[in-house]
Protein backbone atom coordinates (compact mmCIF):
# COMPACT_ATOMS: atom_id res chain seq x y z
CA UNK A 1 0.00 0.00 0.00
CA UNK A 2 1.00 3.54 0.15
CA UNK A 3 0.10 7.27 1.59
CA UNK A 4 0.53 10.74 0.34
CA UNK A 5 0.35 18.11 0.00
CA UNK A 6 -2.96 19.22 0.72
CA UNK A 7 -4.18 22.61 2.01
CA UNK A 8 -4.71 21.53 5.92
CA UNK A 9 -7.93 22.94 6.98
CA UNK A 10 -7.12 25.58 9.91
CA UNK A 11 -9.22 23.58 13.01
CA UNK A 12 -7.41 20.38 12.17
CA UNK A 13 -3.59 22.09 12.72
CA UNK A 14 -4.41 23.79 15.00
CA UNK A 15 -6.24 21.19 17.14
CA UNK A 16 -2.99 18.78 16.40
CA UNK A 17 -0.79 21.92 17.80
CA UNK A 18 -2.60 21.87 20.94
CA UNK A 19 -2.65 18.53 21.62
CA UNK A 20 0.85 18.01 21.20
CA UNK A 21 3.82 20.79 19.87
CA UNK A 22 6.28 18.40 19.70
CA UNK A 23 4.63 15.87 17.07
CA UNK A 24 2.97 19.18 15.09
CA UNK A 25 6.55 20.29 14.57
CA UNK A 26 7.51 16.69 13.59
CA UNK A 27 4.72 16.99 11.18
CA UNK A 28 5.78 20.27 9.25
CA UNK A 29 9.20 19.37 9.53
CA UNK A 30 8.59 15.67 7.38
CA UNK A 31 6.38 17.87 5.28
CA UNK A 32 8.85 20.31 4.22
CA UNK A 33 11.71 18.18 3.98
CA UNK A 34 10.42 14.98 1.61
CA UNK A 35 6.12 16.26 0.71
CA UNK A 36 4.80 13.68 2.93
CA UNK A 37 2.02 15.07 5.03
CA UNK A 38 1.48 13.28 7.88
CA UNK A 39 -1.45 15.47 8.88
CA UNK A 40 -3.52 13.63 6.22
CA UNK A 41 -3.51 9.94 7.91
CA UNK A 42 -5.83 9.71 11.13
CA UNK A 43 -3.83 11.31 14.27
CA UNK A 44 -4.28 8.46 16.73
CA UNK A 45 -3.18 5.32 14.40
CA UNK A 46 -0.25 7.40 13.14
CA UNK A 47 0.89 9.25 16.09
CA UNK A 48 1.23 5.93 17.96
CA UNK A 49 2.68 3.63 15.19
CA UNK A 50 5.82 6.67 14.91
CA UNK A 51 5.66 7.07 18.62
CA UNK A 52 6.65 3.10 19.09
CA UNK A 53 9.34 3.67 16.39
CA UNK A 54 10.94 6.42 17.94
CA UNK A 55 11.02 5.01 21.55
CA UNK A 56 12.23 1.64 19.88
CA UNK A 57 15.13 3.91 18.54
CA UNK A 58 15.76 5.35 22.03
CA UNK A 59 14.76 9.61 21.20
CA UNK A 60 13.27 11.27 23.74
CA UNK A 61 11.19 13.50 21.19
CA UNK A 62 10.11 13.70 17.70
CA UNK A 63 12.34 16.89 17.43
CA UNK A 64 15.22 14.58 18.55
CA UNK A 65 14.01 11.91 15.94
CA UNK A 66 13.27 13.59 13.13
CA UNK A 67 16.88 15.01 13.37
CA UNK A 68 18.57 11.43 13.56
CA UNK A 69 16.10 10.55 10.70
CA UNK A 70 17.83 12.85 8.44
CA UNK A 71 20.89 11.56 9.20
CA UNK A 72 20.45 8.27 8.95
CA UNK A 73 19.24 6.31 5.94
CA UNK A 74 18.13 3.40 7.40
CA UNK A 75 16.20 5.23 10.16
CA UNK A 76 14.53 6.74 7.65
CA UNK A 77 13.35 3.85 5.32
CA UNK A 78 12.28 2.07 8.59
CA UNK A 79 9.88 5.08 9.40
CA UNK A 80 8.58 4.62 5.72
CA UNK A 81 8.12 1.30 6.51
CA UNK A 82 5.98 1.96 9.27
CA UNK A 83 4.00 4.92 7.86
CA UNK A 84 3.02 3.08 5.08
CA UNK A 85 1.76 -0.22 7.29
CA UNK A 86 2.73 -2.55 4.33
CA UNK A 87 0.11 -5.18 4.43
CA UNK A 88 -0.50 -7.14 1.19
CA UNK A 89 -1.43 -10.49 0.18
CA UNK A 90 -2.02 -11.82 -3.45
CA UNK A 91 -5.75 -11.83 -4.41
CA UNK A 92 -6.73 -10.34 -1.36
CA UNK A 93 -10.54 -10.55 -1.27
CA UNK A 94 -10.50 -13.66 -4.40
CA UNK A 95 -14.27 -13.11 -4.87
CA UNK A 96 -13.86 -9.53 -6.15
CA UNK A 97 -10.69 -10.42 -8.16
CA UNK A 98 -12.84 -13.06 -9.88
CA UNK A 99 -15.86 -10.11 -10.54
CA UNK A 100 -12.73 -7.94 -12.54
CA UNK A 101 -11.30 -10.98 -14.54
CA UNK A 102 -15.22 -12.44 -15.37
CA UNK A 103 -16.87 -9.23 -15.66
CA UNK A 104 -15.02 -5.74 -15.75
CA UNK A 105 -12.35 -6.93 -17.99
CA UNK A 106 -14.33 -8.33 -20.58
CA UNK A 107 -16.26 -4.95 -20.83
CA UNK A 108 -12.84 -2.95 -20.62
CA UNK A 109 -11.75 -4.85 -23.69
CA UNK A 110 -14.48 -4.88 -25.65
CA UNK A 111 -14.87 -1.39 -25.07
CA UNK A 112 -10.96 -0.69 -26.10
CA UNK A 113 -9.88 -2.80 -28.89
CA UNK A 114 -8.16 -5.00 -27.22
CA UNK A 115 -5.73 -3.05 -25.71
CA UNK A 116 -5.37 -1.88 -21.44
CA UNK A 117 -3.71 0.79 -19.79
CA UNK A 118 -3.73 -0.30 -15.75
CA UNK A 119 -2.75 1.43 -12.86
CA UNK A 120 -2.11 -0.25 -9.22
CA UNK A 121 -2.10 2.92 -6.97
CA UNK A 122 -0.05 2.50 -3.83
CA UNK A 123 1.13 -0.75 -4.47
CA UNK A 124 3.19 -1.97 -1.34
CA UNK A 125 5.20 -4.86 -1.80
CA UNK A 126 3.93 -5.30 -5.21
CA UNK A 127 1.22 -8.34 -4.60
CA UNK A 128 -1.59 -6.35 -6.05
CA UNK A 129 0.15 -5.62 -9.59
CA UNK A 130 1.18 -8.87 -9.67
CA UNK A 131 -2.31 -10.19 -9.43
CA UNK A 132 -3.16 -8.34 -11.68
CA UNK A 133 -0.16 -9.62 -13.93
CA UNK A 134 -1.48 -13.29 -13.64
CA UNK A 135 -5.05 -12.25 -14.03
CA UNK A 136 -4.09 -10.42 -17.42
CA UNK A 137 -1.66 -12.75 -18.69
CA UNK A 138 -3.92 -15.74 -18.13
CA UNK A 139 -6.78 -13.64 -20.54
CA UNK A 140 -3.80 -13.54 -23.36
CA UNK A 141 -3.92 -10.23 -22.60
CA UNK A 142 -1.05 -9.17 -20.85
CA UNK A 143 1.19 -7.89 -23.26
CA UNK A 144 -1.34 -5.84 -24.80
CA UNK A 145 -1.81 -4.08 -21.37
CA UNK A 146 0.85 -1.54 -20.33
CA UNK A 147 0.84 -2.34 -16.34
CA UNK A 148 2.18 1.13 -14.20
CA UNK A 149 2.47 0.47 -10.58
CA UNK A 150 3.37 2.92 -7.55
CA UNK A 151 4.26 3.59 -4.20
CA UNK A 152 5.88 6.49 -1.66
CA UNK A 153 7.79 3.93 -0.19
CA UNK A 154 11.57 3.24 -1.91
CA UNK A 155 11.86 -0.36 0.18
CA UNK A 156 8.31 -1.38 -0.72
CA UNK A 157 9.00 -0.66 -4.46
CA UNK A 158 12.53 -2.45 -4.16
CA UNK A 159 10.55 -5.60 -2.73
CA UNK A 160 8.20 -5.77 -5.22
CA UNK A 161 10.67 -5.41 -7.86
CA UNK A 162 12.69 -8.40 -6.34
CA UNK A 163 9.20 -10.40 -6.22
CA UNK A 164 10.15 -13.29 -3.51
CA UNK A 165 7.29 -13.67 -0.83
CA UNK A 166 6.65 -16.30 1.54
CA UNK A 167 4.27 -18.72 1.17
CA UNK A 168 1.61 -16.96 3.80
CA UNK A 169 1.39 -14.43 0.88
CA UNK A 170 -0.53 -16.63 -1.41
CA UNK A 171 -2.98 -18.40 0.55
CA UNK A 172 -5.80 -16.84 -1.79
CA UNK A 173 -4.41 -17.65 -4.85
CA UNK A 174 -5.58 -20.76 -6.77
CA UNK A 175 -3.38 -23.56 -7.04
CA UNK A 176 -3.29 -23.62 -10.60
CA UNK A 177 -3.03 -19.76 -11.01
CA UNK A 178 0.16 -20.04 -8.42
CA UNK A 179 1.31 -22.97 -10.42
CA UNK A 180 1.71 -21.10 -13.42
CA UNK A 181 3.11 -18.10 -12.26
CA UNK A 182 5.29 -18.94 -9.23
CA UNK A 183 9.21 -20.72 -8.74
CA UNK A 184 9.03 -22.51 -5.29
CA UNK A 185 12.90 -21.76 -3.95
CA UNK A 186 13.68 -23.22 -0.65
CA UNK A 187 11.13 -21.34 1.79
CA UNK A 188 10.37 -18.05 -0.54
CA UNK A 189 8.12 -18.24 -4.00
CA UNK A 190 9.38 -16.11 -6.74
CA UNK A 191 7.31 -14.50 -9.22
CA UNK A 192 8.25 -15.57 -13.04
CA UNK A 193 10.05 -13.18 -14.67
CA UNK A 194 7.30 -12.63 -17.65
CA UNK A 195 5.18 -10.92 -14.48
CA UNK A 196 8.39 -8.84 -13.73
CA UNK A 197 8.84 -7.65 -16.86
CA UNK A 198 5.23 -6.47 -17.54
CA UNK A 199 4.94 -4.38 -14.66
CA UNK A 200 6.55 -0.79 -14.16
CA UNK A 201 7.37 0.21 -10.78
CA UNK A 202 7.97 3.90 -9.74
CA UNK A 203 7.62 5.95 -6.96
CA UNK A 204 4.76 8.45 -6.68
CA UNK A 205 3.43 10.70 -3.71
CA UNK A 206 -0.59 10.56 -4.18
CA UNK A 207 -1.62 13.41 -2.86
CA UNK A 208 1.10 15.15 -4.08
CA UNK A 209 2.21 14.69 -7.42
CA UNK A 210 0.05 14.45 -10.93
CA UNK A 211 -1.58 11.80 -12.79
CA UNK A 212 -1.69 10.60 -15.77
CA UNK A 213 -4.93 9.74 -17.60
CA UNK A 214 -7.04 8.10 -19.88
CA UNK A 215 -6.43 4.61 -17.62
CA UNK A 216 -9.02 1.80 -18.48
CA UNK A 217 -8.35 0.24 -14.66
CA UNK A 218 -7.53 2.45 -11.64
CA UNK A 219 -6.69 -0.48 -8.28
CA UNK A 220 -6.63 1.15 -5.14
CA UNK A 221 -7.35 -0.92 -2.09
CA UNK A 222 -7.27 -0.90 1.91
CA UNK A 223 -5.27 2.60 1.22
CA UNK A 224 -7.92 5.14 1.77
CA UNK A 225 -9.12 4.07 5.33
CA UNK A 226 -6.02 5.58 6.02
CA UNK A 227 -6.78 8.97 5.10
CA UNK A 228 -8.66 12.03 6.63
CA UNK A 229 -12.35 12.89 4.64
CA UNK A 230 -10.16 16.07 2.77
CA UNK A 231 -7.73 13.92 1.62
CA UNK A 232 -10.03 11.18 0.22
CA UNK A 233 -12.07 13.60 -1.53
CA UNK A 234 -9.08 15.38 -3.54
CA UNK A 235 -8.10 11.49 -4.10
CA UNK A 236 -11.21 10.22 -5.61
CA UNK A 237 -11.44 13.79 -8.17
CA UNK A 238 -7.98 12.69 -8.58
CA UNK A 239 -8.45 9.28 -9.34
CA UNK A 240 -12.00 9.83 -12.01
CA UNK A 241 -9.87 12.73 -13.81
CA UNK A 242 -7.34 10.18 -14.38
CA UNK A 243 -9.96 7.60 -15.94
CA UNK A 244 -11.38 7.36 -19.48
CA UNK A 245 -14.97 7.37 -20.07
CA UNK A 246 -15.98 3.89 -19.04
CA UNK A 247 -13.01 3.11 -16.97
CA UNK A 248 -12.92 1.46 -13.39
CA UNK A 249 -12.12 2.21 -9.88
CA UNK A 250 -11.39 -0.60 -7.89
CA UNK A 251 -11.47 -0.39 -4.15
CA UNK A 252 -11.06 -1.86 -1.33
CA UNK A 253 -13.86 -4.16 0.75
CA UNK A 254 -14.25 -1.12 3.33
CA UNK A 255 -13.61 1.38 0.83
CA UNK A 256 -17.33 1.90 -0.26
CA UNK A 257 -17.67 5.34 -2.06
CA UNK A 258 -20.36 7.17 -1.31
CA UNK A 259 -22.25 8.82 -3.16
CA UNK A 260 -20.01 8.58 -6.18
CA UNK A 261 -21.63 10.85 -8.94
CA UNK A 262 -20.10 13.46 -7.51
CA UNK A 263 -16.70 12.05 -8.97
CA UNK A 264 -18.89 11.45 -12.21
CA UNK A 265 -18.55 7.50 -11.30
CA UNK A 266 -21.32 4.87 -10.86
CA UNK A 267 -21.43 1.73 -9.02
CA UNK A 268 -21.80 -1.33 -10.99
CA UNK A 269 -20.43 -3.97 -9.06
CA UNK A 270 -19.34 -4.02 -5.10
CA UNK A 271 -16.44 -1.70 -5.33
CA UNK A 272 -15.84 -1.12 -8.55
CA UNK A 273 -16.72 2.51 -9.62
CA UNK A 274 -16.94 3.48 -13.52
CA UNK A 275 -16.56 6.71 -15.30
CA UNK A 276 -19.73 7.75 -16.45
CA UNK A 277 -19.72 8.21 -20.49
Amino acid sequence: MDMKSLVLPVNHSEEITATDPDYAHFIEMIKKETGIDLSQYKEGQMKRRLTTLRVKNGYDSFDLFFKAMMQNKNLFNEFLDRMTINVSEFWRNPNRWEVLRDAILPELLNNNKGRLKVWSAACSTGEEPYTLAMILADKGILTNTTLMATDIDNGALERAQKGEYLERSLKDVPKDVAARHFISEGMHYNINQALKKAVQFKRQNLLLDTFDSSYDLIVCRNVMIYFTEEAKNKLYRKFANSLRPGGYLFVGSTEQIFSPSQYDLESTETFFYRKKL
